[in-house]
């Protein structure tokens, strides 16, 4: 990939909620939306932030801390962050050169190998 990538952080917790949504589900939703390069949601074992509660794994609920993490060009992860500013329950933010080492060309699905018989 010639361009220079970047890596958005986007922290969250599991049990935020968008209406009937998780947050991190409707992150995730949109960035497919707006085409970005790509993303992944981490959940973390164990976080704390701004308050002192721990975000944790618990027996009858989850309450994990969650990362989104989302490569694209910084142009277009800016504009993304700009289109989030409607979600509440959003933690910090932060945007972060990486040095990519291996980017996978792009499969068509027609170029899909065929199943069944040949």
């Amino acid at each position: 990939m010639p361009v220079a990538i970047k890596v958005l952080k986007i922290y969250t917790d599991e049990s935020a909620y968008f209406g009937d949504h998780k947050v991190f589900e409707v992150v995730a939703t949109r960035a497919r939306a707006a085409q970005v390069a790509g993303a992944t949601v981490v959940k973390a074992l164990l976080g704390f932030g701004h308050t002192p509660h721990e975000h944790r794994r618990h027996v009858l609920n989850d309450d994990q801390s969650v990362v989104i993490e989302i490569l694209d060009e910084e142009s277009k992860l800016r504009a993304f962050v700009a289109s989030l500013s409607d979600l509440e329950h959003l933690g910090p933010m932060t945007l972060q050169e990486i040095e990519v080492l291996h980017w996978p060309a792009a499969r068509a699905p027609e170029a899909a190998e065929p199943h069944g018989d040949a």
